[in-house]
């Protein structure tokens, strides 16, 4: 293939990253990744890049690190998918969400600027909105709620600035509830039902924050390859929610789940705590990207979450996350 495009994928041994990276291996690109490997595991990484040599383990904050693999790797597009997203916790460890979700992205982007990367695709997040009226849509008034929210957005205003300025191309994505296989299991900060999985096989309740009435939308990962690839080229400036349309009650997705566990002989009970402070209503309108991206998400939550059951019981046990909590006033009795 001539002129294979070179793609720069951070955050490869994550969710979305440890997908996209085969996708795109698939398509013929040429793929390089960077993992700091403190939320990712090297396990997860296709052995495609392994063995090409085009991932490095390297934290985004080491801005010479980061400068030594931009010169090796010389991308000619970057994703930039790398973040700590444990939105209910950011408020806890703030200096760490700000570090990890702020200034290790301008690193990035300081990176793309100097090289000439043709564009840069980010990942934000549904956090952006904060408190507003769902669906929620690309043009509406942001106003994030937390410290994780916060980083997002202002990571999106400074890529607008470095387009204005140097003319560096971007698309921001807003995802939102993306499950699949590959997906942490062993953080109990974040991704909620990855939590109640690992809570179960390990006979630990499902705990639900509140009276479980909060509402989201849980999408398959699968539908995410398509239109992360169809903005590569196009759509500069742009911002896309990508996501599922329905929407659920956490007390429906904890039923749905013990369902599907007790009909693989695993015994669950539910247990209500205290809420955490979050916003209550929340999921997306994807009209934008279903009109400009055809996308379509075909989310069979039921299949979906019995899939992830079923990858997480093979998975090795493996240390649960515990951060160092830079505030202990008013933490939940579930994170103590």
């Amino acid at each position: 293939m001539k002129n294979i495009k070179r793609i720069l994928i951070t955050g490869v041994a994550g969710l979305i990253g440890t997908h996209l990276s085969r996708y795109f291996l698939d398509k013929g690109y040429e793929i390089s990744g960077i993992d700091d490997l403190s939320g990712g595991y090297k396990e997860n990484i296709d052995d495609r890049l392994i063995k090409s040599m085009k991932f490095a383990e390297i934290n985004l904050i080491d801005s010479k690190a980061l400068e030594g693999a931009f010169k090796e790797l010389k991308p000619d597009f970057v994703y930039h998918l790398a973040a700590y997203a444990a939105e209910g916790l950011s408020p806890f460890i703030r200096n760490y969400n700000y570090t990890n979700n702020i200034l290790a992205s301008v690193n990035v982007i300081n990176e793309c600027i100097k090289n000439d990367v043709q564009k840069m695709v980010f990942t934000s997040s549904m956090a952006v909105y904060g408190i507003g009226i769902p669906p929620f849509t690309e043009d509406q008034p942001l106003s994030p709620i937390d410290p994780y929210g916060i980083a997002k957005y202002s990571v999106e205003q400074d890529l607008k600035q470095a387009y204005n300025q140097f003319g560096l191309k971007y698309t921001i994505i807003r995802p939102h509830n993306i499950i699949g296989i590959y997906q942490n299991i062993w953080d109990k900060y974040r991704n909620v039902i990855g939590i109640w999985i690992h809570n179960i096989l390990n006979n630990q309740p499902i705990l639900i924050y509140g009276d479980g009435l909060q509402r989201r939308a849980f999408s398959d990962i699968k539908y995410y390859m398509e239109p992360f690839e169809k903005v590569m080229n196009n759509f500069n400036g742009e911002i896309f929610n990508i996501g599922a349309d329905q929407d659920y009650s956490i007390l429906e997705i904890a039923l749905l789940l013990k369902d599907i566990s007790g009909k693989h002989g695993y015994e669950c009970f539910i247990e209500h705590r205290e809420p955490r402070h979050e916003v209550s209503v929340a999921y997306c309108d994807h009209t934008k990207a279903k009109d400009l991206l055809n996308f379509k998400d075909d989310t069979i939550l039921r299949d979906l979450i019995e899939k992830m059951f079923m990858w997480a019981k093979d998975q090795p046990e493996r240390s649960v996350k515990i951060m160092n909590y830079e505030l202990d006033k008013g933490i939940y009795s579930y994170w103590k």
